[in-house]
C-alpha cells in the first residue's frame, strides 16, 4: 500500500476505532457500569482509545484492535443480558458510521458533480474508503471468536457466559482467530470472507441512496 492511499484510510480508521469504543464505554456507563467512564474512555478523543501497534496493523495489514474497555459485570443489573448489548454497541456504531458515510457520499456527489479535481477526488475517495473500512470493522467484530464483541454476544445469548465452555472458548479461540488471520495472509486464502461481505454491504448501502458510479 503506498502513503497516499494511506492517507485516504487514516479518517475512516481514527474514526471507526474511536466511535466503536465509545460506544461500548457510554452504553456501559449507561447500563450501570461506570468502570470505562472513570478510565476517560466515555470520550471521543481519539488518543483514550486508539493503541499504537493495533493501529499500524491495522493500516498495513487489514486487521488491527484499539485498547480493550473493560467492564465490571457486577455492576451491571442484567449481566448476561446488558454484556450482549455493550458488545453489540461497537459493531453497530461501525455500521451506523458507514450508512452516514453512504449518505454523506452520495448527496456530496449529487450536489457538486465530480469532474477530476485532485482534492475533491481525495475527499470522496477517503469518505469512500471510511465506509469500506467501518464496515470492515463491523463484520471483523462480528465474528464469534475471543477477543472480539461477536463471541459476547453469542455467550450471552446461549447462557454460556459463566459456563466451561465460555472459558474454553476464550482460552482457545484468539489463538484460532490469530491462526486463521495469519494463514489468510501468508497462504493467500480466504477462509473468512470479510472482503466478499463488506464489497456487498457497500453495494447495498450506496445503492439505497442511489449511488451508482462515478
Amino acid at each position: 500500500m503506498d502513503f497516499e492511499s494511506m492517507l485516504r484510510l487514516l479518517p475512516g480508521i481514527i474514526v471507526g476505532l474511536t466511535v466503536h469504543e465509545f460506544a461500548h464505554a457510554s452504553v456501559a456507563s449507561r447500563l450501570g457500569d461506570d468502570t470505562a467512564k472513570s478510565q476517560g474512555r466515555a470520550s471521543l478523543n481519539p488518543l483514550v482509545h486508539i493503541d499504537p501497534l493495533g493501529f499500524i496493523f491495522l493500516l498495513v495489514a487489514g486487521f488491527g484492535w484499539a485498547k480493550p474497555v473493560v467492564i465490571d459485570q457486577s455492576k451491571l443489573k442484567h449481566p448476561r443480558r446488558d454484556d450482549a448489548i455493550i458488545a453489540a454497541a461497537g459493531p453497530l456504531s461501525n455500521l451506523a458510521l458507514s450508512i452516514v458515510g453512504a449518505a454523506v457520499f452520495t448527496i456530496l456527489i449529487g450536489l457538486v458533480p465530480y469532474r477530476g479535481e485532485p482534492t475533491y477526488a481525495w475527499i470522496l475517495n477517503a469518505l469512500m474508503a471510511g465506509i469500506y473500512v467501518n464496515l470492515g470493522l463491523f463484520v471483523f467484530n462480528a465474528i464469534p471468536l475471543p477477543p472480539l464483541d461477536g463471541s459476547h454476544i453469542l455467550l450471552s445469548a446461549l447462557n454460556l457466559r459463566d459456563s466451561p465452555t465460555a472459558h474454553l472458548v476464550f482460552r482457545y479461540g484468539m489463538i484460532v482467530l490469530f491462526g486463521i488471520i495469519l494463514a489468510e495472509q501468508f497462504f493467500n486464502v480466504d477462509i473468512l470472507p470479510i472482503g466478499r461481505m463488506v464489497r456487498a454491504l457497500a453495494d447495498i448501502l450506496l445503492g439505497l441512496f442511489g449511488f451508482s458510479g462515478f
